[in-house]
């Protein structure tokens, strides 16, 4: 194997372990974006902090994993506000205060031009010193043509072309960086959704088109979404205008009869093992994918990054190591309830504060408040307790706040109306009975505060669209009740009136059936004036029995430990070093 090429020690400890045991099994752990934290804003919404919370476990848990990504040098995009509508600015921010950057350097060829890819790093530490290498790739490299520096500047940004010249990075040039660094001989490669799956392309490259078996046996493919617009599909055209021939040919012998390149579907028949991410997106992702080898293992989140101070303060009292155990947290059942409503009223205290700092508007800190945040999507339904305000008023006003946060995708237009609406419509459709206030450049942090703050998370997606959904997974943590559609976590989650409340009936729908969406915001609106509202007000002690249920029920289980796991025990065939 090759050896370290540099004195810094980034990385060494796990390819130490590699080069001393032969039989020491390793994971590359490939994602187009990954949060780790709000100073690295190399995300833009679930997908990549769940990345980032399944390396943090892996590290705490001991597993030999090596996340791979880009660097993004303009993120994702900050959101500001124009006349109501959202515009977006480049995100600054400097890798140097964040990253090391290693001498390695591959190149790739992208229109028969040589492109240089260099590599950053951050290593995550765990609880018991065990240390996962993070890389980012990165083309704004001195000698590389200004066109070429950009291609790592965007999260999700450019036109078709653009992203092709990404995934193209991402799968070909992580595999050379992870080469050059001196990982030889990596036994699994986890595909974090398709945009990864040029680097099966590689490996068939590397090895010869006759080991495709070979290949095959190394791969891992995790499935995130039903909705089509996150499977990426490329033409012959541009795949032979952008690819290099050599491997524009290895393609199509690939992929012989695709009229165009999808990525997931490469992904799909190039990996050993496929899971969804939910069992009802588990059991919609073989139909849609046509397969029954879909395998499922629910998300979850890493416990200790997302639970707030005054709650971890309170599980340490009662709950000794439930750090690196969020199973433990099960024995939150025997925590007195007035002492998790205390915990939970100083961390809304700082969540209203923040809010009159960031908006002006002062939020009353005992009037039920409901938050609602994550990307603006339609199927989402961020506006739909505003298609009958005369009725959300009659039954929450006086009773209730809102607050909403999230950002709709730049070329997403109906998005950007839902946020027209929630930011500058709202105040004047529901008047001042029903304050409602938004906040602006959802981030990493905005959300620690959110979901540790509220006193109740509100999730309303169209079904069955949403595949998982890890924001309510986090405010379990915290020991707030989720009030949600059965879709996604939630037909999991859910003990009705035990760790939350459920809106609308059973998710029988498939992905393309249409349903009456008024039968959920009537139910959402009925049952938030005849059950949750009386709970919260006149029923305190069963209020605070529905947080220990959730934190108890939910917490101990949607946890990326969990997840790691079970990846370890049913994908990757290996057994966490941290056990």
């Amino acid at each position: 194997m090759q050896k370290m090429v540099y004195g810094n020690e980034i990385g060494h400890s796990l390819l130490y372990m590699m080069e001393q045991d032969p039989s020491f099994r390793t994971v590359a752990y490939f994602s187009m974006e990954i949060g780790l934290k709000a100073s690295i804003p190399t995300y833009a919404g679930g997908l990549g902090v769940l990345a980032g919370d399944i390396l943090k476990s892996a590290a705490d848990l001991g597993v030999p994993m090596a996340g791979m990504t880009l660097l993004y040098r303009k993120g994702y995009f900050r959101q500001v506000f124009e006349d109501c509508s959202q515009t977006e600015k480049p995100v600054e921010w400097d890798p140097e205060n964040e990253l090391t950057l290693l001498p390695n350097e591959v190149t790739v060829m992208i229109e028969q031009r040589v492109v240089k890819v260099r590599v950053w790093c951050h290593e995550i530490q765990g609880l018991a010193g065990f240390t996962v290498p993070v890389y980012f790739l990165d083309t704004d490299v001195e000698g590389n043509t200004p066109e070429d520096r950009e291609l790592t500047w965007y999260l999700y940004g450019g036109d078709e072309r653009y992203r092709l010249c990404q995934e193209i990075i991402l799968g070909s040039g992580g595999l050379r960086i992870l080469r050059d660094l001196g990982f030889g001989n990596i036994d699994d490669y986890h595909l974090n959704e398709g945009h990864a799956a040029f680097l099966l392309l590689e490996l068939i490259r590397e090895m010869g088109y006759e080991y495709y078996e070979k290949v095959k046996g190394k791969g891992i493919f995790t499935t995130h979404t039903p909705v089509s617009a996150g499977h990426d599909y490329f033409s012959w055209d541009l795949i032979n205008k952008v690819m290099h021939p050599s491997m524009a040919r290895r393609l199509r012998r690939m992929m012989p009869e695709e009229q165009n390149i999808s990525m997931t579907e490469i992904a799909l028949r190039y990996s050993r093992y496929t899971n969804g991410v939910s069992k009802k997106h588990t059991e919609v992702s073989r139909a849609m994918l046509k397969s029954d080898d879909v395998d499922c293992i629910t998300n979850g989140v890493h416990a200790f990054s997302w639970v707030g101070p005054e709650m971890s303060a309170l599980f340490s009292k009662y709950i000794q190591g439930w750090e690196n155990a969020p199973e433990r947290l099960v024995q939150a059942m025997y925590i007195p309830v007035e002492e998790i409503r205390t915990a939970h009223s100083e961390a809304k205290k700082r969540l209203l504060e923040f809010v009159e700092k960031k908006t002006g508007k002062k939020l009353e800190g005992d009037r039920l408040t409901i938050g609602f945040a994550r990307r603006v999507a339609h199927y989402k339904r961020a506006d739909l307790i505003l298609r009958d305000t005369d009725r959300l008023v009659r039954a929450a006003g006086g009773k209730v706040q809102f607050i909403f946060a999230g950002k709709a995708h730049p070329k997403d237009n109906p998005g950007k109306e839902t946020l027209k609406k929630l930011l500058c419509e709202a105040e004047n459709m529901v008047g001042t009975d029903v304050p409602i206030v938004f906040l602006e450049d959802y981030d990493m942090d905005m959300a620690a505060l959110l979901v540790q703050g509220v006193d109740l998370w509100l999730n309303n997606p169209i079904r069955p669209r949403e595949a998982s959904g890890t924001s309510g997974m986090k405010c379990a943590l915290n020991g707030v009740p989720n009030f949600s559609i059965l879709d996604g976590w939630w037909v999991e989650g859910c003990l009705e009136g035990v760790t939350g409340w459920s809106i609308g009936p059973a998710p029988m729908e498939a992905i393309d059936d249409h349903y009456d969406e008024s039968v959920d915001l009537d139910d959402l609106l009925e049952k938030l004036e005849k059950i949750v509202i009386p709970t919260f007000y006149d029923s305190p002690d069963e209020w605070g029995r529905v947080m220990r249920g959730a934190i108890a029920i939910n917490g101990s289980y949607f946890n990326t430990h969990r997840v790691v796991r079970e990846y370890c025990e049913r994908a990757y065939g290996i057994h966490p070093r941290g056990l």
